[in-house]
């Protein structure tokens, strides 16, 4: 829809519509999330749903997909694009850590996503993969400064390293979730930097 035709109170409702089925797509999945649920968590007519996406369902979840991916690299500003020293790493997992305790989310949005859209959509599937890449891209960019700055081994591969970080989250959120506990989440992120530790150069391993 072209947001220029939008009225202000048209954008905050277009987007309160985008978050709720955000919520309930995390929570029941894209299968188990139905515009009527949309509509009874945000009190909104049938006819508004269409109105701000004509495309239905599919559209709208595929504003959901971009817009938890914006959502997951502004949460981990400014630190994801100043990672360049140990204490920068320690201040982006901390906001990370805030981010996904602070919504009560023991998922990855991106991540969960991503597992369905696999069976589903091949369109959604590449605004998720695209999300994830631009994720692991500004991790790798953060390797890269530490191997410039020669903090890591000068034969570190970032891309292959800000790959393992991003596994090791996505896996430990998997098993955080039954748990419905931080405790899990923190281990992952500690986990997460492993790879990282494990290249340094000067630093116990």
């Amino acid at each position: 829809m072209d947001g220029a035709k939008i009225t202000e109170r048209g954008r905050r409702t277009r987007q309160r519509i985008i978050e709720a089925t955000g919520e309930q797509i995390l929570a029941s999945g894209i299968g188990g999330t139905t515009l009527d649920d949309v509509r009874a968590a945000t009190l909104t007519s049938k006819s508004q749903l269409f109105h701000y996406f004509r495309g239905g369902k599919t559209e709208l979840v595929s504003e959901v997909a971009q817009w938890e991916g914006r959502q997951l690299l502004e949460a981990q500003e400014p630190h994801i694009h100043d990672l360049g020293s140990w204490e920068s790493w320690e201040r982006w997992r901390s906001a990370l850590v805030e981010y996904y305790i602070s919504r009560g989310r023991w998922a990855c949005p991106i991540g969960s996503l991503a597992t369905q859209a696999a069976m589903s959509d091949p369109e959604l599937e590449q605004t998720i993969a695209d999300a994830m890449r631009a994720w692991r891209d500004a991790l790798g960019a953060g390797v890269e400064r530490m191997r410039v700055a020669g903090l890591v081994d000068a034969s570190t591969d970032p891309g292959r390293v800000a790959t393992s970080i991003l596994a090791a989250i996505q896996g430990g959120l998997v098993l955080s979730q039954p748990e419905r506990s931080a405790w899990p989440l923190e281990v992952a992120l500690d986990g997460a930097l492993a790879p990282l530790h494990g290249v340094a150069l000067g630093r116990p391993r």
